[in-house]
């Protein structure tokens, strides 16, 4: 089977910001200089990471640190975004490996945000945390069954995709720094309730979806039914009278 089959290639995201990273892709990807490959930009995920796991540490004892944590957050989005784009654009190939090494990663990088977290935020907030995780992961869990059941890699839900997420993520530090931690603990109660019924949301809908190509698969199957043929008429015999 060729790269260009794979349907994880194609993602389908229609969030907000993403008509203008499809305006601003062909400007970039030529600017990237020929020595950074695809795989590069796809690693640099872990080095974004643990720096992110770092600068969180550093902010328990002064919250200006999240200032360096947006910046990673910032690098972050950059590589991920980019990398399978320059790999298409250079037709590096390793479309595959991409595919599972940058949801992988993905993964890695919302342990970082959530782990650092819990450096700042009192000890009261970590069910809350955790909960988090559980609910993110959850929404990739589901993305991903919903691209086996139907060959459609779908990344953003109500307009909100990954770009927005971490958008999110740096409007809240500059909050944090601003205001400190003394909110943020009912403010997760309430990102996990919305969470949470985001999901529903999703379930529900995908599940739909799901139904309809099961069922329109088998409205679409003809029942032909074929009826004997014979070459003469039948006739029945008289009965005999005597």
């Amino acid at each position: 089977m060729q790269n260009e089959e794979f349907a994880g290639a194609s993602k389908v995201n229609t969030s907000f910001l993403s008509p203008l990273e499809r305006r601003l892709a062909p400007i970039v990807l030529p600017k990237i200089p020929n020595w950074l490959e695809t795989y590069h930009l796809t690693m640099l995920t872990l080095v974004w990471s643990l720096l992110i796991v770092l600068f969180s540490f550093m902010a328990a004892k002064d919250l200006r640190w999240l200032w360096a944590v947006s910046g990673m957050i910032a690098l972050q989005w950059a590589t991920d975004h980019y990398d399978g784009k320059i790999g298409k654009y250079r037709n590096t190939g390793l479309v595959r490996w991409g595919y599972y090494m940058d949801h992988l990663l993905d993964y890695v990088f919302l342990c970082s945000i959530l782990i650092g977290y819990s450096f700042i935020l009192p000890e009261s907030s970590r069910f809350q945390l955790l909960l988090m995780l559980a609910l993110f992961a959850a929404y990739d869990f589901s993305t991903f069954l919903a691209f086996a059941a139907m060959d459609k890699l779908q990344i953003s839900y109500l307009k909100f995709g990954p770009t927005e997420f971490r958008l999110a993520l740096i409007v809240i530090n500059g909050l944090l720094v601003s205001f400190g931690t003394r909110h943020m603990i009912g403010a997760l109660k309430w990102v996990n309730a919305g969470a949470a019924v985001g999901l529903c949301v999703l379930v529900y809908t995908t599940q739909k979806k799901i139904w309809r190509l099961d069922m329109g698969g088998r409205e679409s199957q003809t029942v032909v039914t074929v009826s004997p043929r014979l070459e003469k008429p039948y006739v029945a015999a008289k009965e005999c009278t005597y």
